[in-house]
């Protein structure tokens, strides 16, 4: 028979107990919610990137009854340097001139200068100085690879166009976009119509974009034809020469994403003190010592994260090469992902794979890189 005392103590046990299963609900609340985006991100990108490292490691076969994976080991990485696609992935090399070796001891020179102040600067950590020789590593296997295809004899091979796409499209990119930036900070009239005619670009898909540049380069029967007949550049076939190709894909490309970093340095100049910039008017500087004393150190911060999201997107780029020249003339304009889907659609998946594993090694040293030596910096971290 239950006494009173016995079952005050079994309710007040129930009482701690359901209060201990809220406490723990309390503090695991942020783990649930956070538990289906985590399924999420592992079901979409990690499982992805697993198959796909695995399939790298594979030769894929269609037979009778199905399909068949036979483990190659590294052999399809082997293949982009030095077997048979490494004229499609590092390119044709030439014989090395007097310029390819100037250019490879001076980037050598520098790269033992940047060493040398890193050491000299009394900061050294196991985690810095293996960054730095990473960085160094792929820095130097860059410049060797361009002093050794560029030039007469020797052709790009994707990993090359990539580079040239992310390097010169994103420089264009930040320029451009932060002088029109600037340009509508000004008391200017019609500033307001020309930020939504800045901003209309980036709402373009980049097939649509790809097919308006298409029809804009082509000088026989292109909309743009009478121009270029009347600039005397009637008989230039854009799409024929490797490096006037490679160059419309870049102005398209810079045209798409101009209006991103247009919209950000917008956001950065206008939050800028006035205070700060008036005084040194009043001091007598010029605008151009306004604008590199004090407007650049405020939104050098927002500059470099600007360009580290774009640096991460354009590595990706495969519409506009695809869509505005096919990849040609012959392959002159494939980025590496445009290479990796021309290998996935002729079923040959594990070169497809290596091909995107090689643009994610490179797309996370180019980037972790830029955030370590340039973002930090400009935020002021140490």
């Amino acid at each position: 028979m239950n006494t009173p005392s016995h079952a005050s103590s079994v309710a007040a046990n129930e009482r701690g107990s359901r209060a201990r299963v809220a406490n723990w609900l309390d503090r695991q609340a942020p783990f649930v919610f956070v538990l289906p985006t985590v399924l999420l991100i592992l079901a979409f990108s990690i499982f992805p990137l697993v198959t796909s490292a695995y399939l790298s490691l594979t030769r894929f076969e269609l037979g009778e009854g199905g399909y068949q994976l036979t483990f190659t080991g590294l052999r399809n990485y082997v293949r982009l340097f030095s077997g048979s696609q490494q004229y499609h992935f590092t390119g044709v090399f030439r014989a090395p001139g007097i310029v390819s070796i100037a250019t490879i001891v001076i980037a050598v020179l520098a790269v033992i200068y940047w060493f040398y102040r890193y050491v000299s600067g009394g900061r050294l950590s196991i985690m810095g100085t293996l960054g730095r020789s990473i960085a160094a590593a792929a820095f130097l296997a860059l410049v060797w690879l361009a002093a050794n295809t560029l030039g007469g004899g020797g052709a790009l091979g994707s990993l090359m166009v990539t580079i040239f796409y992310v390097v010169l499209g994103v420089a264009l990119q930040f320029v451009v976009g932060l002088g029109l930036a600037y340009l509508c900070t000004l008391p200017l009239k019609g500033g307001r119509f020309f930020r939504l005619l800045f901003f209309l670009p980036l709402m373009v898909t980049p097939v649509g974009i790809a097919y308006m540049f298409r029809m804009m380069a082509d000088t026989s029967v292109g909309p743009l034809a009478p121009v270029w007949s009347w600039l005397g550049l009637g008989q230039i076939a854009w799409a024929a020469d490797p490096w006037l190709a490679r160059l419309v894909v870049v102005i398209g490309d810079t045209w798409q994403w101009v209006p991103f970093m247009f919209l950000v340095m917008l956001a950065a100049l206008e939050g800028t003190s006035r205070e700060q910039i008036e005084a040194a008017q009043l001091d007598g500087a010029s605008a151009w010592r306004v604008f590199r004393d004090v407007t650049w150190p405020s939104i050098a911060p927002v500059a470099a994260s600007a360009v580290l999201i774009r640096l991460i997107e354009a590595f990706k780029i495969v519409d506009l090469p695809n869509v505005l020249t096919n990849g040609g003339p012959g392959i002159a304009t494939e980025s590496m992902t445009l290479h990796a889907f021309i290998e996935w659609r002729a079923l040959n998946l594990g070169g497809a794979s290596a091909v995107a594993y090689m643009l994610f090694f490179v797309s996370t040293i180019a980037c972790v890189s830029f955030f370590q030596f340039v973002v930090r910096r400009a935020r002021g971290e140490p």
